[in-house]
């Protein structure tokens, strides 16, 4: 059986930052798939589940009420072995052209007050498998990278 092209790539190379994963035609349009890696794969601590799950939920809603990006989106959830996400959208985009949005999204999260959006058990298979606060901190800790480092010469090896 062939490895998916996601499975080819070293992540022995790999540290947080931004990444196109792929792009796919669908008919005469492009879909765009962001890597957006957290952690440095087989070295750092993986992003707990309870607190990825956070995020996802919060980052999801945030992406789908953004004026700029509700209808460029079309899937944010976690990558299965917790050192990111996995951001679809569009287009045929760049790094860059998610760069701000990234920033915007996880500065929302590490700040978010209040309920977490679909945190109930009409909205959510597993509603109290969340940790908000390990979420904020681990989005200010990926928002405060992008800042610093824009990962803008990060491709895959």
């Amino acid at each position: 059986m062939d490895l998916i092209p996601s499975f080819t790539v070293d992540h022995t190379k790999l540290v947080p930052g931004i990444y196109v994963s792929r792009i796919d035609t669908i008919g005469d349009q492009f879909a765009t798939t962001f890597d957006i890696r957290m952690k440095t794969p087989n070295l750092e601590p993986v992003v707990h589940a309870n607190a990825m799950h956070t995020i996802e939920h919060i980052i999801a809603t945030f992406l789908r009420n953004d004026s700029e990006w509700k209808d460029k989106t079309i899937y944010w959830g976690p990558m299965g072995c917790l050192t990111g996400c996995y951001f679809i959208v569009k287009g045929k985009l760049k790094p860059q052209d998610v760069l701000d949005v990234m920033i915007r999204a996880f500065e929302f999260c590490a700040n978010f007050e209040g309920e977490i959006p679909g945190a109930d058990p009409v909205s959510c298979g597993n509603y109290i498998f969340q940790d908000l606060n390990m979420a904020k901190w681990e989005a200010k800790r990926y928002a405060d990278l992008l800042k610093t480092n824009p990962c803008f010469e990060y491709v895959y090896k």
